[in-house]
């Protein structure tokens, strides 16, 4: 039975930063909201994997991160956006501050590698965010747009020192991740 995986930074210690900035949309028709706890920063959706092809999938992670170059580093988390557009809202986001040419260069890294191994590539271009929620039908887009165009929230700031191969379960309560392998940046 394959796995669906993908690649994150998780925003360890930020998860009551991140609720209290979800509050400020509270009560908007339509927006689902991610769990707190869970807040990460994808770096590459791998979707259903067969669990045979994991080792390998680790051995290539690691040599993406020495690839990139990238070591522990300060992210600042803050700021807020919307996929696609704020006419068409699907996707409600918290930004990167600082340290989004390192999360920029791990992506690379890991798409080149993940890519010579037959995952998809990425269609479009990428841009470091973590999902605060996602909008179901269009209820509550004008308090949505009015919170995105108005806010500049921060969530604070972490040391990012690894990255994470996870797993998400599809439950009846919504996604559950678990971590399977801790890849350290040196």
């Amino acid at each position: 039975m394959s796995k669906r995986l993908f690649v994150s930074v998780d925003l360890d210690g930020l998860a009551e930063e991140v609720e209290a900035i979800q509050e400020r949309f509270e009560g908007a028709s339509g927006l689902n909201f991610t769990e707190s706890e869970q807040a990460h920063l994808t770096l590459k959706f791998l979707g259903d994997t067969d669990p045979d092809r994991v080792p390998t999938l680790v051995e290539e992670l690691t040599g993406a991160v020495e690839d990139s170059g990238v070591e522990p580093f300060e992210a600042e988390f803050g700021g807020l956006g919307v996929f696609p557009s704020l006419e068409y809202i699907s996707v409600v986001w918290l930004g990167v501050r600082d340290g989004s040419a390192q999360l920029t260069r791990l992506h690379e890294a890991i798409e080149k590698r993940t890519a010579a191994m037959g995952f998809d590539a990425e269609d479009h271009e990428f841009t470091p965010h973590v999902t605060l929620a996602r909008m179901d039908h269009a209820g509550g887009k004008e308090q949505v747009q009015r919170v995105v165009e108005n806010d500049d929230p921060t969530a604070g700031r972490l040391t990012v020192d690894d990255v994470r191969l996870t797993e998400s379960t599809l439950t009846a309560d919504g996604p559950e991740y678990r971590t399977v392998e801790s890849i350290p940046l040196r």
